[in-house]
């Protein structure tokens, strides 16, 4: 798949990310003219910096971020006033709790809670926290995420102490959705090789704070 990718194909899977708390309006401003000017697909920030003028690009933004932890009806509504504001793609968090306490029913209909409040063509993502759960769990909440609606499974916020995507990971939640639902991988990818071999493990979609380096690394290594 990588083999004839190149520069501007890659940027294509990047949402190019800024959530740091400390983050200013000048700060998104300039991730926006950064993200036009590399060609991503997205740029992805905070809920409270929308509306932006997002200069043709697609607007992701977080829900519940980073913690997962927030009643549905508060991550519903949180998710219907991004996407009032002009949100393209929500990325919410699941409750990883529910999901270490094997309760995968009641991770489904948080899930579906967000997905009613915001229906296609808003597109909904699922941060699962991979790095957090166990394979099987993974298996499990992709399947809840199926099951309510999602349209991608994600791997990470890039906040947890356990760590942000892996390969492994991506692999297992490609084969687990089969190409039903895209698969964004997003934490800890700094360098062209991180982007290519989560590509290659199945990411349909990357989550990326360091664009720019990520793309010149690609570009100094000639492309693949």
């Amino acid at each position: 798949m990588t083999s004839s990718l190149d520069a501007a194909g890659l940027a294509q899977f990047v949402d190019h990310t800024l959530l740091k708390p400390e983050a200013t309006r000048a700060d998104v401003e300039a991730l926006i003219t950064e993200g036009a000017e590399l060609g991503v697909y997205s740029v992805c920030i905070s809920p409270s910096f929308l509306p932006v003028d997002a200069k043709g690009l697609k607007v992701a933004t977080v829900c519940d971020f980073p913690s997962g932890k927030h009643h549905s009806q508060v991550k519903a509504a949180e998710a219907a006033r991004s996407v009032a504001d002009g949100a393209d793609e929500v990325d919410m968090v699941i409750d990883v709790g529910a999901a270490k306490a094997g309760d995968f029913e009641g991770v489904q209909a948080d899930i579906a809670a967000v997905r009613t409040a915001i229906p296609a063509p808003t597109v909904l993502k699922v941060i699962i926290e991979s790095a957090a759960l166990t394979d099987h769990e993974i298996v499990e909440v992709c399947r809840a995420a199926e099951a309510a609606g999602a349209d991608f499974v994600k791997t990470s916020t890039g906040f947890h102490p356990s760590g942000g995507a892996s390969v492994h990971a991506v692999e297992i939640m490609a084969a687990t959705v089969g190409g039903r639902l895209g698969v964004k991988a997003s934490g800890g990818i700094r360098t062209a090789a991180d982007a290519l071999a989560m590509i290659e493990a199945g990411a349909t979609r990357l989550g990326l704070s360091g664009t720019a380096a990520v793309l010149a690394g690609f570009e100094a290594d000639g492309g693949y």
